[in-house]
């Protein structure tokens, strides 16, 4: 029978020490952060020092009988964080052995071990000396659970009194669910579910969910979970992993809050692969209700919404979705996996989401591709997803999206307002509509949206399109914060680089902005979008000569393929050559080009916001 330890015990070895009333592991009297599993697995092996404790022992002590778990996978974590808070290794261990499908020992000497033969007073005086067991009376057996209530009143105390009552939950995110099944080309699926469950569990209007920019900045991590949850400032964190073999996927998830690194639930799920979005609507619902947040009769029913889906169909639309878009090239591959998708089942409604996202994106400048060719697509491949699945929030911020372009604004607006009645912890739905209100010079409400967006993706690469708002609300310096912060986590991420550029320029730091814009124009493959933006710095660094060369580079490759006439706006304005800049204006508003959107705040127009041709030009975009 394994030792217990008494509640008052403070078990000392190194120069750590272990208070098990307090629950606080401490080196040389400074309190760690690590709690929940890993500190109780602490106390038992600190509890039986030079003993094996089996996997078995820990899985019986730390879970009721009827909990379903993959205990392996979780004590396999919870000893490397807390090897890690020991600095202690699994090859040379000084405190934690392990013994090789066993169990564990601890190694260290222990300076104030609990005496083996040492039993409870109470529990004495109930034995005689004789060894024949008797019924203590009937004064006994009050006295003996008058001492229990005191001793679980003083322990509940104690506990309060440090710890506080479990405050209720009204964040969460979830962590990359970790790749198990052996094959590191399964990553995207596992990336997948982790989607999946982000999304599902955003439609909760009582419940703070964290994007998936976010999140996946903690992949594969040494942080501890306290620590994650305080850089996302959430209540709680879901973990958890992904088996796919063969024909079943096996899903093991645990909620874990933030403060405490409490593990307070875990379940493992096993179903057909064709029953993957039931899955995840079970784990979303198992959730939803062990934290205990309000659930609409509404939001409810999205949550319980799934549909089977065939194996190969899911696959196929997953490999479209983490396919990187950096390129054409990338995007083109992205493509043919949604079409792939499509074709095997015309009616999996996400697939025209990631298509009608591909298509949208190859017609932007950063690519550069024929908006009359690509437009219609994209509108008919949004229709085609609303009328599949109509409370797909990502369609209505797709569709929002295309109106605004077309600068059809009440309907942009309606469509954003549906995607957050949808999804109202969707950070791109957010930001769409802090756009919206950017383009009609409502700066102030734009600045809200955007930062109530920066609390659903807090280090994600939401923050470019934040760096983009705060540049035109002229909030230079924050925008470059923003901006910078997001390179940190995300070094190679084009479109913050672009942004970041526009600033650099604007704050008359031009020699500044060339050399990220260089990196920018090989990172975007040298799209139109990306060369524009260096002539522009070019041009506004004095650097004429090089400035004209990439301007006819610009009109060199439209003499054999598209090449967005917004692409020669930026880089005239820079030259001070009005005029041209006109033309590039004019034929801009022929193909709607998107930068009209923002002819009313963008800094890059200041020069020209005087002149007739511009106010005409801004009525007609309907922003007057």
């Amino acid at each position: 029978m394994a030792q217990v330890i008494s509640p008052g015990e403070v078990i000392r070895f190194g120069t750590f020490e272990l208070d098990v009333s307090m629950g606080e592991l401490r080196e040389r009297g400074v309190r760690l952060s690590i709690q929940g599993l890993p500190l109780q697995i602490l106390a038992i092996l600190a509890g039986k020092p030079g003993t094996l404790v089996t996997r078995e022992e820990l899985r019986t002590r730390l879970w009721p009988a009827d909990t379903f778990v993959d205990f392996d996978h979780s004590i396999r974590n919870a000893v490397a964080r807390l090897r890690e808070a020991l600095h202690d290794s699994a090859e040379h261990p000084r405190y934690i052995e392990t013994l090789p499908r066993r169990g564990y020992r601890f190694i260290a000497h222990v300076a104030s071990p609990p005496p083996e033969s040492s039993t409870p007073a109470l529990q004495q005086a109930a034995v005689p000396p004789n060894g024949v067991t008797r019924w203590p009376s009937r004064f006994g057996l009050a006295l003996i659970l008058l001492g229990a209530l005191i001793a679980a009143g003083i322990l509940t105390s104690v506990y309060i009194r440090h710890h506080g009552r479990a405050a209720p939950i009204r964040s969460l995110a979830v962590l990359p669910l970790k790749n198990l099944s052996g094959d590191p080309a399964q990553e995207y699926f596992s990336d997948g579910m982790t989607e999946a469950l982000i999304g599902r569990l955003s439609s909760i209007r009582s419940l703070r969910v964290i994007s998936r920019t976010s999140v996946m900045a903690f992949k594969d991590t040494r942080m501890s979970m306290p620590e994650i949850a305080k850089r996302l400032h959430v209540d709680a964190l879901v973990e958890g992993s992904v088996i796919r073999q063969g024909g079943r996927v096996r899903v093991h998830a645990q909620l874990i809050r933030g403060e405490t690194d409490e593990h307070f639930w875990s379940e493992t799920y096993d179903r057909e692969l064709g029953d993957t979005l039931s899955l995840q609507s079970e784990v979303a619902q198992s959730i939803a209700r062990k934290v205990e947040v309000t659930v609409t009769g509404e939001e409810q029913k999205r949550l319980s919404e799934a549909r089977s889906v065939a194996p190969e169909v899911y696959e196929s639309y997953l490999r479209g979705e983490f396919v990187p878009r950096n390129n054409q090239a990338e995007i083109e591959e992205s493509i043919v996996c949604f079409e792939e998708a499509i074709k095997k089942d015309p009616t999996f409604a996400p697939a025209y989401v990631g298509l009608e996202k591909a298509y949208e994106q190859l017609s932007s400048i950063f690519v550069g591709g024929s908006p009359g060719e690509l437009r219609p697509r994209v509108v008919a491949t949004a229709r085609k997803a609303l009328e599949l699945d109509p409370q797909l929030a990502e369609a209505h911020i797709l569709v929002a999206q295309i109106y605004q372009r077309q600068w059809q604004w009440s309907e942009a607006e309606a469509e954003y307002r549906m995607a957050l009645e949808l999804k109202p912890s969707d950070a791109a739905a957010h930001l769409g509509l802090a756009n919206w209100f950017l383009c009609k010079g409502r700066i102030e409400e734009a600045l809200a949206w955007s930062r109530r967006a920066r609390e659903l993706d807090p280090i994600g690469t939401s923050g470019a399109e934040i760096g983009w708002i705060l540049f035109q609300a002229r909030h230079y310096d924050e925008a470059i914060r923003e901006l910078h912060g997001v390179l940190t986590v995300h070094p190679d991420e084009a479109f913050t680089r672009w942004v970041l550029g526009f600033v650099l320029i604007t704050k008359g730091e031009p020699n500044e902005a060339i050399p990220i814009l260089e990196k920018t124009a090989a990172l975007m493959n040298r799209s139109p979008g990306s060369i524009e933006l260096l002539a522009t710095a070019y041009g506004q660094a004095g650097r004429r000569t090089e400035a004209l060369r990439l301007i006819d580079e610009l009109k060199q490759r439209r003499q054999s393929g598209y090449v967005p006439a917004g692409a020669f706006i930026n880089p005239y304005l820079g030259l001070r050559d009005y005029d041209q800049a006109f033309v590039g204006l004019e034929r801009a508003y022929q193909e709607q080009s998107s930068i009209l959107q923002f002819a009313k705040v963008h800094p890059f127009f200041d020069p020209v916001r005087g002149d007739p041709r511009f106010a005409d030009l801004v009525h007609r975009v309907g922003l007057d």
